[in-house]
């Protein structure tokens, strides 16, 4: 074939995703699930949640099946490489045949990470980045329950690992393999009740970012589109009522399937620099990865808008935007309207430099950028260059549906650092 004739990605791949259990009182068949799934002794990763009473509940379901069950509770937000292999030290130590994640992306992802590690004789995480880099066919067993409505990671082939190598420079990076995927999928609504409203916001907007991108995305994928629309449009219809009233069963239930099905849509058809600027972002500032995924995602929608007005059309009209003769570019326009409204509606701050210290500084780190609790985002241009250089490197990046650059990306990082609505 000329290679003239060729264009992007001809060739798409639809990775799969694992057998998923969704309802209120999923989470209580964990035992059983992990019985059948051949569990001797597993060990039980998470990160803030023992002593919620959650982590005892799960550990005590496991251990009624026959189950043993050792606790790794260290993981961090952002997860970071000393994370991963300090889990999989004590899944050695305990001698462990299986692994369980309860809670948000950080946790998943750490032990996505941990179960590579381990079916690769202990070698560092930070081998891994990329795409299908294990060597493995065979993972130890895993089931994923999910405490967020956000990440979506117990049902994608992804995980997100912070290198930490260079402490002077951390980088923040996406593991891509199908070796990785959970062998069980659980979320229960019921499990996001007690989620803080702050959370809930920030995960809303991840689960935005994850059906937004794959819908405009380079790559065109037809098998995402549909599963993408329609969870931005389950996203524009509970995120507000799940921020409001934590405990209303049928907006929990909504993001639940709108976190769930975003992901299974990202899986295959891509994302863009929604996540490259997170991913950078949280790299050098442990910031939330959602919080980073909202504050982003207006300037990133701006940024693309002339590449798919279209899209952006239907993406308005699944936020509930009304035609009224509008044009498709005032239809595009007005879906980067309902975002920026939405944000506002769920109290999320508007740029980097309005986020309080205090939420970013849980990480062990005591040297470079860090600065032990976590360095102020001061939005100067040396943030806002090497902000724009982590996402030139990011594997999200070319998926993206407007061509970028770090000249052009430059206004967009200095928007999200200092802008205003």
């Amino acid at each position: 074939m000329e290679a003239e004739r060729l264009w992007e990605f001809p060739i798409k791949e639809f990775h799969n995703v694992p057998r998923g259990l969704l309802g209120p009182g999923a989470y209580e068949l964990v035992g059983v699930e992990a019985k059948n799934l051949g569990f001797k002794k597993s060990l039980l990763m998470t990160s803030g949640l023992r002593g919620t009473g959650i982590i005892d509940d799960i550990v005590g379901k496991v251990k009624h099946a026959g189950v043993d069950v050792a606790v790794f509770d260290k993981v961090e937000s952002n997860p970071k490489d000393y994370n991963v292999m300090d889990a999989h030290q004590m899944y050695v130590d305990e001698t462990c045949d299986s692994f369980i994640s309860v809670g948000g992306g950080s946790t998943h992802d750490a032990c996505k990470g941990a179960r590579i590690v381990a079916a690769h004789d202990g070698r560092n995480i930070n081998e891994f980045e990329g795409f299908n880099k294990s060597e493995n066919p065979i993972n130890p067993p895993h089931i994923a329950i999910s405490t967020t409505a956000g990440t979506g990671s117990e049902t994608s082939w992804a995980y997100v690992i912070t290198d930490t190598s260079d402490k002077d420079s951390p980088h923040k990076y996406v593991g891509f393999d199908d070796r990785c995927i959970a062998s069980l999928a659980i979320c229960d609504p019921v499990m996001y009740y007690d989620l803080p409203q702050d959370y809930t916001a920030q995960c809303g907007f991840d689960v935005l970012a994850h059906a937004s991108e794959p819908y405009v995305s380079r790559l065109d994928f037809a098998p995402s589109l549909g599963q993408a629309l329609w969870a931005i449009q389950l996203t524009a219809k509970h995120l507000r009522t799940a921020y409001a009233e934590p405990k209303s069963y049928d907006a929990r239930m909504g993001m639940m399937y709108a976190q769930y099905i975003a992901a299974q849509a990202f899986n295959s058809g891509g994302l863009g620099i929604i996540h490259s600027i997170s991913h950078a972002v949280s790299a050098f500032y442990d910031t939330h990865h959602g919080l980073n995924n909202a504050v982003a995602l207006p300037r990133v929608w701006e940024y693309n808008l002339p590449s798919r007005y279209e899209r952006f059309a239907d993406i308005a009209v699944a936020m509930g935007v009304e035609r009224n003769g509008k044009t498709t570019v005032q239809m595009a326009e007005a879906a980067l309207e309902a975002a920026i409204q939405l944000l506002k509606d769920v109290n999320i701050t508007e740029n980097f430099t309005s986020v309080k210290k205090d939420t970013y500084s849980k990480n062990r780190m005591d040297t470079g950028v860090y600065e032990g609790k976590g360095a102020e985002i001061k939005g100067d241009a040396d943030d806002i260059h090497r902000v724009a250089v982590h996402i030139m490197g990011d594997a999200c990046t070319p998926g993206n549906p407007r061509e970028c650059t770090v000249q052009s990306l430059t206004p967009v990082v200095k928007e999200t650092m200092v802008g205003t609505l």
